[in-house]
């Protein structure tokens, strides 16, 4: 059972192998399968305190003020109050605390709001509505158009002919497109029959739930028959039923053993490289702490020894300290409370205000808005802001994060001209804009208002019936498996399984050709207002070898053609020797194309002599019901019927990007971040989307394409890359060897490599690449390429790789994605950032950080990230410095005081020191300093670079910083201690005292961080002006109140340095020694900066100076107008459709609903095409008219 989140069942072991009965919960439950119930969250009402408190002290500072506050608790040792520990401890862990309970409970409110979602569950021989949290395995689900799949379903049956189904697969694998299931035939013919569904008790046996989200094995025992089951009979959870009124499914898997909950990364506690090296550094810091109190303890006890012993009846010891040793022991701890400033707990306060104020700026910042669809940037984690300015690898998703999941037809060749651009009357292309005109599709009643096109010229040469023309849409609206939907009279809506081919037919329907209806043997179209209807005798379908599908039709004339299209190189190979001029011109439209970074596709036909098609179409019989090798046979007769082809031309369509796609991976590249495309795309559609995103250029050395199926083969191929790449890293082989000790990753050496390359690998290749012996190999190769595409990749994968990258590579990673099937790689990069797209909204939920575009992401590292890193290296190293000069003073001043333990400053001064005086200026520079303004961080990306070295702040700066603040501590206590020893008021008293000497000592050290903190800002604003002087005004009031008379009077034992301030600042010789120690302390540090900008400038200063130099900003970035070009490279078209997709559409069995479903006209609809020819005939006389 679960208590509260907590699972009380005992542990159920390793399962083999899942085995489950329809219908029949109390035989599922003997197997104590998981319910359908997901939980993301972290905490419950019960672990949250212990939880949560358990990964706070994991900071060792938080364990350490504990520890603190532990000890003074002892009165022997104590010298400050317990709650001035206990008050700011409990401030930090109460407001992480809260603002993690906060985080968790979006979590859980997610989770309840997926949990409480209905379905129809077949119980009891009726439906009954219940909650996804109450489904369990076994159960006969009934899903409706535009659901949820709910849990990982066995396909029983379907509205649709041949129990197929239509889903889309977008939260799994990023693709749009319609993919299709289909039933077996024995579960199918139970149709929508609750009876017969209530009776069904088929059982199930198949694999242990896994991550495959491409694989499925099984078998289903029937009636004492066994049917096999494959992944085409599963629907996955996370899918949308799409196009298909209603189906029946059996639950296989449920909740976490889903498909879809396995590929989830677990929710991690993420800490910066900044808190790691905090970790570090505080223990280091309670080293010196602790060596700073045994030098003092020694000094005491030897003291003790040789003075304190004899003089007892002035200074007697008490009555629990026998003797100097013990002395010294409880000294020790005494200044372990005093000297407990090098660690104040106010560090961790100010580093939760600023993290929390620079994520604000995230939030408010306009320039990441979107208003299209109203999302504003996102900071979902308050505390990894800084880690945003050392980001090294990019690992991002392509559908729905790189691109818009919008095709379109651009530019096509027709019988050797070029459509699609747009001239001048100069005869220059101009470039396409919002302002440019459109084409008017207003003759065509059934055209897509969507659709735009530019070119005048194309739209006229359908008008004007130029053959070939006509013949080029032809092809468009009949060679093609596209499946339409009129639910209203002229209301097209195509269902394509390829974006690709919708746009096409859309395309063709725009300009005349108009698909309107099929069956299994025929084919309807809407030619220029005229219905056609031809006979369909055959689809040679699409396959990965052919890469070109083609239809046989006859047209109602009575004429044979075989309509072809595909690959240019496949093409080109089958056309007749007659074609080569126009196949040379077609050519060059071709690269033009390709240049653009646009998918193309070689369009062809050929007409059929009667007796030869009926010959090949009795053998075209023979080989598909042939028993053995049909296959083979089928291609022998594809390639026989697929010769001496006629050229028609080419068609271009774009992939559309996101906007500013290019120029952002442009200038993240410019700032030596490497950007790595994991995608379950095809590897076809991924290179052009790289290429198109200037991510792979031609310019590259080369480009390696890694596809082998097998483990050595893989290797080979590697090897061979990198043998290319660097030929030396080959020769050293034996020589290179990961050293890997125990808890501890190795880090792979960085390789110079000259010139580019692009590596390119699949997911079966990338499988055996992740395995452990073969795990470096891929990542030495990988890292020399300046681009990695990886396709065809499961969520999992694409987790395993940001892993592996930060396994062996000392760099922070960031992972991007949009869709449930990136929540694994955003959960185990360093930083998760979600767009808030198409896909839902599980990426952005599992997300640190979320906007609604990908060109966001350059303001996110460059401007935010690279403020943040800097201001909180500027405030940690300023920090330490003012704690320590602060804390080392008190050291000095055990010299001086026997060891007493006693304090150098007045007690207030202590308590206001970190809270008051020095607070506000520090997070005045955290929070609003730059160093340059936005605008120059995104013209001058190198600026970014520091970070990635972590130059700012690591453990050679925090060395310099203790150095810096030795030498101040030792100024800041023997100048004034000079100055006053021995020394006279104007008035001939004694001015040197402990408390004038403590409010010297005091006043110096403040005036004088307060200085240092002026040198450390870059960007003065009058928040920053206020604070600072603000500050030292509160102090010099505060402290002449507290040394008033009357605060005296009324507290007496509280305020004992009466008239301390008043007599001592009013004399000349204090104020010089202020102003002599103040110099002496920050001349150092002017001498050390100016020497450094001038003899070895940093690019900040370069920067800097070029900023100071120059009058204006620079000017925003202009919205780049497209180059043109061209490539050799062809932008190959990407067929995504299944393989036998064009045998369901020709099946016999395919209709078994009315025609009316896919061609819903009456009668009196029929004659309208009459009408649209009419009005074409007379705007086509018009165009003639004006063309004389």
């Amino acid at each position: 059972m679960s208590f509260f989140g907590l699972d009380c069942r005992k542990k159920k072991e390793k399962e083999e192998e899942r085995h489950l009965r329809a219908n029949d919960r109390e035989f599922n439950l003997t197997f104590q399968y998981a319910t359908n119930a997901i939980k993301t969250s972290k905490y419950n009402v019960l672990t949250f305190l212990p939880m949560n408190l358990f990964e706070q002290f994991q900071r060792i500072a938080n364990a350490y003020f504990l520890f603190l506050l532990i000890l003074q608790l002892i009165p022997e040792i104590s010298s400050l109050s317990w709650f001035t520990t206990v008050v700011p401890l409990m401030l930090v862990l109460t407001a992480t605390a809260a603002k993690d309970a906060i985080e968790d409970f979006n979590r859980h409110k997610s989770d309840s709001q997926v949990n409480n979602r209905q379905v129809k569950v077949l119980m009891d021989g009726q439906l009954k509505s219940e909650k996804w949290r109450n489904v369990q395995v076994g159960d006969i689900i009934k899903l409706e158009n535009n659901q949820f799949v709910t849990a990982d379903l066995l396909l029983l049956s379907s509205s649709e002919p041949l129990s197929l189904v239509y889903i889309e697969t977008a939260e799994l694998d990023g693709e749009t497109n319609l993919k299709v299931k289909q039933s077996l035939t024995v579960s199918g013919d139970m149709g929508d029959d609750i009876e017969t569904l209530a009776a069904f008790n088929g059982e199930v046996r198949c694999e242990p739930p896994n991550n495959r989200l491409d694989k499925f094995t099984g078998t289903l025992m029937f009636k004492e028959q066994k049917y096999s089951l494959d992944n085409d009979k599963i629907l996955l959870r996370g899918c949308t039923l799409r196009n298909t009124e209603w189906c029946f499914g059996l639950v296989i898997f449920a909740g976490p053993e889903t498909k879809l909950m396995q590929n989830c990364g677990k929710t991690t506690f993420k800490r910066t490289s900044i808190d790691r090296l905090m970790n570090v550094l505080v223990l280091w810091i309670f080293g010196f702490l602790a060596l700073m109190c045994i030098i003092l303890a020694i000094g005491n006890g030897i003291w003790e020894y040789q003075k304190g012993f004899y003089f007892q009846v002035f200074l007697p010891w008490p009555e629990s300290v026998p003797n100097s040793a013990f002395s010294a022991f409880l000294t020790f701890w005494s200044y372990v409370i005093i000297l407990n400033t090098v660690v104040p707990i106010s560090l961790y306060v100010s580093v939760e205000i600023i993290r929390l104020g620079n994520s604000f700026y995230i939030d408010w910042d306009r320039k990441m808005y979107y208003p299209r669809s109203d999302t504003p940037a996102e900071a979902r984690t308050t505390t990894l802001n800084e880690e945003l300015g050392q980001i090294k690898y990019i690992f991002s998703d392509k559908t729905g994060t790189l691109t818009q999941n919008i095709m379109t037809f651009n530019m096509c060749s027709i019988n050797g001209k070029s459509y699609g651009e747009v001239l001048d009357f100069a005869g220059q292309r101009m470039e396409i804009t919002e302002r440019t005109p459109k084409v008017d599709f207003s003759f065509n009643r059934l055209a897509d208002p969507k659709f735009v096109f530019h070119d005048h010229s194309l739209v006229e040469a359908v008008k004007l019936e130029i053959l070939e023309v006509h013949a080029f849409f032809r092809l468009l609206s009949l060679c093609h498996t596209v499946m339409p939907e009129e639910k209203e009279e002229g209301e097209l809506l195509y269902q394509a399984q390829s974006p690709d081919e919708g746009a096409l037919v859309t395309a063709a329907r725009n300009f005349g050709f108009v698909f309107r209806s099929r069956t299994p043997e025929s084919i309807t179209v809407v030619e220029m207002g005229e219905t056609k209807t031809y006979e369909l005798l055959a689809i040679l379908d699409f396959n990965n070898v052919r890469k070109r599908m083609s239809v046989i039709v006859r047209c109602p004339e009575g004429k044979l053609s075989l309509y072809c299209k595909g690959a240019d190189t496949i093409i080109y190979e089958r056309l007749h020797p007659a074609c080569k001029t126009l196949k040379d011109v077609t050519t060059e439209h071709l690269d033009e194309f390709a240049g653009e970074g646009l998918r193309t596709l070689v369009l062809a036909y050929k007409d059929l002599e009667e007796g030869y098609f009926e010959d090949w179409r009795a053998r075209h019989h023979a080989a598909s019901t042939a028993l053995e090798e049909r296959e083979e046979k089928l291609d022998e007769l594809y390639e026989e019927i697929e010769k001496n082809l006629q050229l028609l031309g080419a068609t271009a369509i774009e992939d559309k990007l996101q906007d500013g796609v290019p120029q952002t991976i442009e200038q993240l590249a410019k700032a030596d971040i490497k950007m790595w495309v994991l995608t379950g795309d095809k590897q076809e559609t991924a290179v052009n989307i790289g290429y198109a995103c200037n991510m792979l250029r031609e310019e590259m050395n080369e480009v390696f394409i890694i596809s082998a199926n097998t483990a050595e083969d893989v290797r080979e191929e590697l090897r061979n890359a990198r043998n290319k790449i660097k030929p030396e890293t080959i020769e050293a082989e034996p020589i290179f060897e990961v050293k890997q000790p125990k808890n501890k990753s190795a880090v792979l050496p960085e390789d110079t490599v000259e010139g580019e390359y692009g590596l390119v690998i699949n997911g079966h290749s990338l499988a055996y690449g992740l395995e452990k012996s073969m795990e470096v190999e891929f990542l030495r190769t990988a890292c020399m390429c300046k681009t990695v595409i990886c396709c065809r990749v499961t969520p999992l994968q694409k987790a395993q790789v940001v892993q592996l990258v930060k396994k062996y590579k000392k760099a922070i990673t960031l992972a991007i994605g949009d869709g449930a099937n990136d929540v694994s790689m955003i959960k185990a990069a360093h930083i998760g950032v979600g767009i808030s797209g198409q896909e839902g909204m599980q990426a952005v939920l599992s997300s640190d950080f979320s906007f609604a575009q990908f060109r966001y992401l350059q303001r996110l590292l460059l401007v935010h990230g690279r403020w943040s890193y800097i201001r909180m290296c500027k405030f940690l190293n300023y920090f330490f410095y003012k704690n320590f000069t602060f804390t080392l003073v008190h050291f000095w001043y055990g010299f001086f005081c026997g060891f007493s333990a006693q304090t150098v400053y007045d007690e207030w001064y202590i308590t206001l020191y970190n809270l008051v005086y020095t607070s506000l200026p520090v997070l005045g520079m955290s929070l609003f300093d730059q160093d340059v303004s936005d605008r120059w961080s995104l013209e001058y990306p190198k600026l970014y670079q520091p970070g990635q070295l972590n130059m700012y702040f690591n453990i050679g700066s925090f060395i310099k910083c203790l150095l810096h603040s030795i030498y101040s501590s030792l100024i800041l206590f023997f100048i004034p201690y000079g100055a006053m020893y021995d020394t006279m008021r104007d008035d001939g008293k004694d001015l040197a005292d402990y408390q004038s000497f403590a409010l010297l000592a005091q006043t110096c050290l403040l005036i004088a961080v307060s200085i240092q903190l002026g040198l450390d800002t870059a960007y003065w604003t009058s928040v920053n002006q206020l604070f600072m002087w603000g500050s030292l005004a509160i102090y010099f009031a505060i402290t002449l109140t507290m040394y008033s008379n009357g605060m005296y009077l009324i507290f007496t034992a509280s305020f004992p340095f009466i008239g301390t301030a008043r007599n001592s600042l009013n004399q000349p010789n204090v104020w010089l020694t202020i102003l002599l120690t103040t110099i002496l302390c920050v001349l150092p540090v002017v001498a050390y900066r100016f020497s450094r900008t001038e003899l070895r400038p940093t690019i900040n200063d370069k920067v800097r100076y070029k900023v100071s130099q120059s009058k204006h900003a620079p000017p925003p970035q202009a919205t780049r107008t497209r180059i043109r070009r061209t490539s050799s490279r062809r932008s190959g078209y990407a067929f995504s459709h299944a393989q036998g997709y064009g045998d369901l559409i020709t099946s016999s069995r395919y209709l078994r609903k009315s025609m009316a479903t896919f061609s819903p006209r009456s009668k009196t609809n029929a004659k309208q095409p009459g009408t649209v020819l009419k009005t074409y005939r007379a705007v086509k006389d018009t165009v003639v008219d004006k063309t004389l």
